[in-house]
């Protein structure tokens, strides 16, 4: 049931963006039955993140990831859910402490890249979607042990931060489908550690 949702999510998100390949993530997902479990390395396993807005829509909350010490957006391993946006927003509240709402029920990009050896885990596939989310009031975060330190950052400063195509694509795309309200941001803290 699972896997068929996740197929036409998949399917819509392929019509709508025809240019960018999601046929490896779809043939992923119909030939791998533990596609939503964390210990299937063999082909990887089905994540999801998020681009986290402010209430302004003016910047996007970073982890500095403390496995892969880079500056990355919020996310994780479905853990055998196969609702991508509960897995989206789940893991968004967890590593910060902040209340999220979906900006859109579709997602605005899909990403696969390969995780290197940590610990017990073998190298393996992430088979990323990614969403918009924002969140709901002005709470200072809270830095997860996932974490090693997070930052609401500008777009326009997001390079500052990364120069990872995936992300900047991501930041990107978040701007198209949640352009920045009028009214002022909230204060925002740069870093927190």
């Amino acid at each position: 049931m699972h896997r068929a949702k996740l197929l036409d999510l998949l399917g819509r998100y392929q019509t709508a963006h025809p240019a960018e390949d999601v046929e490896r993530f779809r043939r992923f997902v119909a030939a791998q039955r533990r596609c939503f479990e964390r210990d299937c390395f063999d082909d990887g396993h089905v994540t999801a993140s998020a681009a986290v807005l402010n209430p302004a829509g003016t910047h996007l909350l970073l982890t500095r990831h403390a496995k892969l010490g880079r500056w990355l957006q919020l996310g994780g391993h479905a853990d055998g859910d196969g609702d991508a946006l509960r897995v989206a927003c789940r893991e968004a509240a967890e590593e910060s402490g902040l209340r999220v709402v979906p900006v859109q029920e579709e997602p605005v990009d899909v990403d696969i890249h390969r995780i290197p050896p940590h610990g017990p885990d073998p190298a393996h596939w992430h088979y990323d979607l990614r969403f918009v989310l924002r969140v709901d009031d002005t709470r200072t975060f809270t830095v997860s042990d996932e974490s090693l330190a997070l930052a609401w950052v500008r777009f326009d400063a997001l390079r500052g931060y990364t120069s990872e195509a995936s992300l900047l694509r991501l930041a990107a795309k978040t701007q198209a489908v949640a352009p920045a309200r009028t009214r002022p941001a909230a204060p925002a803290p740069e870093r927190s550690r």
